[in-house]
């Protein structure tokens, strides 16, 4: 893993879980930037085709953890367990869907807890908000969006 100052990036190994039969590990990055400090950034490296990245919340990443979450593209669930109630999952399924296309991954949670365990260090959970850039960059985006909807309308 490695870590800036301002951002936390790592690399996992990921199941691409074609169909029930095949699938195959493919290099996942990790990333997540203080700079956007609500969302992490997984970044698929599929063979033979360019880095596909996909963006969401990082709680949304800590919830699927432990517990089926998600209501649109991006939904996480804990890999059903055999063993005691209350025990740590070893895995999570992560299921991307544009449209009627979808792709379903396969993680070991230990690795994503490691960074997430970073990230949180980096901006604990809750507290995304006291990063006085956000406000202003989020002020500047949301200027722009209107000012280009009133030049398009």
């Amino acid at each position: 893993m490695r870590e800036s100052v301002q951002a936390v990036q790592a690399e996992v190994m990921m199941s691409f879980l074609v169909s029930e039969e095949l699938s195959f590990r493919i290099p996942v990055e990790l990333r997540y930037a203080a700079a956007d400090p609500y969302a992490v950034r997984l970044t698929f490296h599929l063979p033979g085709d360019a880095p596909v990245t996909w963006a969401f919340g990082r709680e949304l990443l800590v919830d699927g953890i432990a517990l089926p979450c998600g209501d649109g593209d991006v939904r996480i669930e804990p890999v059903e367990l055999t063993g005691s109630p209350g025990e740590m999952p070893g895995e999570v399924h992560i299921r991307l869907q544009v449209g009627g296309d979808q792709a379903l991954f396969r993680a070991g949670v230990a690795p994503l807890i490691a960074f997430l365990d970073r990230t949180d260090r980096l901006v604990p959970l809750g507290q995304e908000r006291a990063l006085a850039d956000f406000e202003t960059h989020l002020d500047e985006a949301l200027d722009r969006i209107l000012a280009e909807e009133q030049s398009a309308g």
